[in-house]
């Protein structure tokens, strides 16, 4: 049987990057994750290799697609980026939540679209003592989480000298509770560095960082654009034909990340499918999931087998499509 591939439409997207290029009057980087990816070290050199290609100008435009990742690549990302142009204006029409919101901080413009939307940066952590859910797995616990139980507690405990950390602590482990508010602490810094990059005055960006951190009672809360000028961010409405383009790049995006399993019968598959997209003008660069799957009853799962998943790069070169495995540990 003849295992599924997922369309790579290198072709097409190229199009409308350059249609995007000259609509906008400089070069324009495009960074997408399928719901299924996230922002992950790896990308960085997967972006170098964008860049290295683009070259340095005065400006880069950004797309950027992504439900987040680490915060901590974000840094990097944005500092890999600003190596290669003095100005950086990110391109938003549709989500760009947590660690993604933080990539656009770094930018001195915002553009979003009309169902573009960030989010709150606030962390939650899965540590190795964070509780156990009804599945046996272990939860994600937040700061914000935390401090709402202890605030709640002492305004209805008004009388009680009892300390509210006793009764937590035997849900919540000391350790996990330390480890979030460290994890909190790096999550306000990394905002301030972002920040940086365009915000001279250092009181205005620190409010936006707490604002960004502590302000939402949800971490996936969507700022809208007016509610992003709000906060102090420097955002603008994107162009409408800018807008058009960037939907139909998302919908190429989507095509080539759909998901291609391929069924030998009720025990064994095969499973492609591509989760991160990085592209600039002539090269494309994407990691391909590639992997069989083996349903192993005994202990009702399944597990992965020939894993040859791998970043894959596309390059225009002198009229000739070449393609190769790039090799990133």
């Amino acid at each position: 049987m003849k295992v599924k591939q997922p369309p790579v439409l290198f072709t097409k997207t190229q199009s409308v990057i350059s249609a995007l290029t000259q609509l906008l009057g400089g070069p324009v980087v495009t960074y997408w994750n399928n719901p299924r990816g996230s922002v992950c070290q790896n990308d960085i050199l997967a972006l170098y290799e964008i860049l290295e290609r683009t070259g340095s100008h005065e400006t880069i435009f950004l797309f950027i697609k992504s439900d987040g990742g680490s915060g901590q690549v974000s840094l990097r990302f944005v500092n890999l980026l600003r190596q290669h142009c003095k100005r950086l204006v990110a391109l938003v029409p549709l989500e760009c939540a947590s660690a993604a919101t933080m990539i656009t901080l770094g930018a001195d413009e915002i553009h979003m679209g009309p169902t573009a939307f960030l989010t709150a940066v606030d962390t939650s952590l899965n540590h190795a003592l964070s509780p156990i859910d009804r599945d046996n797995d272990r939860v994600s616990v937040s700061l914000d989480e935390l401090n709402r139980v202890v605030r709640r507690w002492r305004n209805e405990q008004i009388d009680s000298t009892e300390n509210p950390y006793k009764s937590l602590f035997e849900h919540v482990h000391p350790l996990v509770i330390g480890a979030v508010d460290r994890a909190e602490s790096l999550s306000v810094m990394l905002c301030r560095e972002l920040l940086a990059y365009h915000i001279s005055d250092a009181s205005r960006a620190s409010d936006i960082a707490a604002t960004l951190n502590s302000k939402y009672p949800s971490h996936s809360y969507p700022i809208l654009l007016n509610e992003a000028k709000k906060i102090g961010l420097n955002v603008l409405a994107l162009d409408k034909k800018i807008n058009a383009l960037l939907l139909e790049l998302n919908r190429l995006y989507s095509e080539m990340g759909q998901k291609a399993t391929t069924d030998f019968d009720e025990l064994r598959a095969h499973g492609n499918e591509i989760l991160n997209i990085l592209e600039g003008n002539n090269i494309q660069v994407f990691y391909q999931h590639d992997k069989d799957w083996f349903y192993r009853s005994e202990e009702r799962r399944w597990i992965t087998m020939n894993d040859e998943s791998s970043w894959r790069r596309i390059e225009l070169q002198q009229g000739k499509l070449q393609q190769s495995i790039m090799h990133i540990a």
